[in-house]
């Protein structure tokens, strides 16, 4: 027999007790660990630009939907990611986690005391060529670049379809792509106690223990508002729309969100998601429509944490954001989330582009990761909810009740 797994979760609460004990023991003389962080930070940085994009390929590929039924998700995703940003914004203004936070070297802190210049930012959204935006990993471009692209493969494959002709070599490549990207991701996120080590290490040593207030206030700020989409958003449509009981609608979700919170991965609860709607007399079109095509719509609350964060780290090193930056903020956070949802840390993943596409700086990222562990966690348990609302919602749509529980059945 071999060695039991040590869950990802325990691993960074050993890191983060390690480091502030080095951080401790070596006092100042600790701060060359966080390059250690920040190097394997700037790993996952490097491979989510590529994910991003074989991600958004794969989906053009793949995707048959129902124009009105898609018309129909469209709306409810659009209200909820809407609803989502709003909470984030809203709950990062009021309580200004970041500046609690005091950790900034002053060279970093000259480098970014300006106000971001959105002309600048918005200009640099059209590529001038199809390499730079992945050098650079700039969200937009490539995102345009996925969709240009994807929109090709896609009538490529329609027209060998309409001639007879094969069309599994193309589908397959970009598959065998995305998935060698995801575990390759997979590796690199195996990595992450490390850089929490160094990251509490470094900023123990050279700060003390004053971080961990601000720590707590970003926690507490992200769960808070996570809990106000489910509790108040997601019920909302069950209760008002959909009519549907919330004690039979909780009962039904039990299962994927225990999954979810265990995996911290919506993805990897999709069979579970399935299974549960089934039993909740949910349509197969709803639920394949909702959880499977729609997945990446259905992701408010990474929409909500990457907003929140990013004004987070604005505040953590004193930038004013102007109504144009923050406005830039939502649109990648949006596009970011739709593109490489699903994956477990997806939201830490894209949340590093979206800090680079707005110019703001990703040092502090490490110390993140020390907590990320819990907001993954709460992310996937919130996106497989919003899994859930949109296939019944969608089905109410469509037939007009709910129907029984397969338990229920007589």
């Amino acid at each position: 027999m071999g060695l039991p797994r040590v869950p990802l979760f325990l691993q960074i609460l050993v890191a983060m007790a390690v480091g502030a004990i080095v951080g401790v023991v070596l006092d100042e003389r600790a701060a060359p660990l966080g390059l250690l962080g920040t190097s394997i930070v700037g790993l996952i940085k490097a491979l989510a630009a590529p994910l991003l994009f074989f991600a958004i390929l794969d989906a053009f590929i793949k995707t048959h939907i129902n124009a009105r039924q898609a018309g129909r998700l469209l709306f409810i995703n659009g209200i909820n990611a809407s609803l989502a940003l709003g909470i984030g914004l809203t709950l990062s203004r009021i309580f200004e986690p970041g500046k609690s936070l005091s950790l900034v070297p002053s060279a970093a802190h000259d480098r970014t005391q300006k106000s971001l210049d959105v002309l600048e930012v918005v200009r640099g959204y059209v590529p001038s060529n199809l390499v730079r935006p992945f050098t650079e990993d700039t969200l937009i471009p490539i995102i345009l670049i996925a969709v240009l692209f994807g929109l090709a493969l896609r009538r490529v494959i329609e027209g060998r379809k309409q001639r007879g002709e094969t069309t599994g070599a193309t589908a397959e490549l970009v598959e065998t792509a995305y998935s060698a990207v995801q575990i390759v991701i997979g590796w690199i996120v195996k990595l992450v106690p490390l850089a929490v080590f160094s990251a509490v290490a470094k900023v123990v040593g050279e700060h003390g223990f004053a971080p961990a207030a601000g720590l707590a206030v970003y926690l507490l700020t992200a769960l808070g508002g996570i809990l106000l989409q489910v509790l108040i958003v997601y019920q909302a449509w069950i209760w008002f729309v959909a009519k549907m009981p919330l004690q039979r609608f909780w009962r039904g979700t039990r299962d994927a969100i225990v999954y979810a919170l265990g995996a911290s991965s919506s993805l990897a609860t999709l069979p579970v998601t399935l299974r549960s709607l089934k039993q909740m007399g949910v349509s197969d079109e709803s639920s394949t429509l909702a959880a499977c095509v729609g997945t990446n719509l259905n992701n408010d609350s990474i929409l909500l944490y990457e907003a929140m964060a990013a004004l987070f780290v604005a505040q953590a090193y004193g930038i004013e954001l102007s109504l144009g930056a923050q406005f830039a903020i939502i649109a990648c956070s949006a596009l970011a989330g739709i593109g490489i949802a699903g994956v477990p840390d997806a939201g830490l993943i894209s949340l590093s582009l979206v800090l680079t596409t707005v110019g703001l700086p990703i040092e502090i990222l490490p110390l993140l990761l020390s907590v990320d562990w819990i907001l993954s966690r709460a992310r996937a348990a919130s996106n497989v909810t919003a899994d859930f609302v949109s296939a019944i919602v969608l089905d109410h749509f469509q037939k007009g009740s709910p129907r029984p529980l397969a338990a229920e059945k007589g």
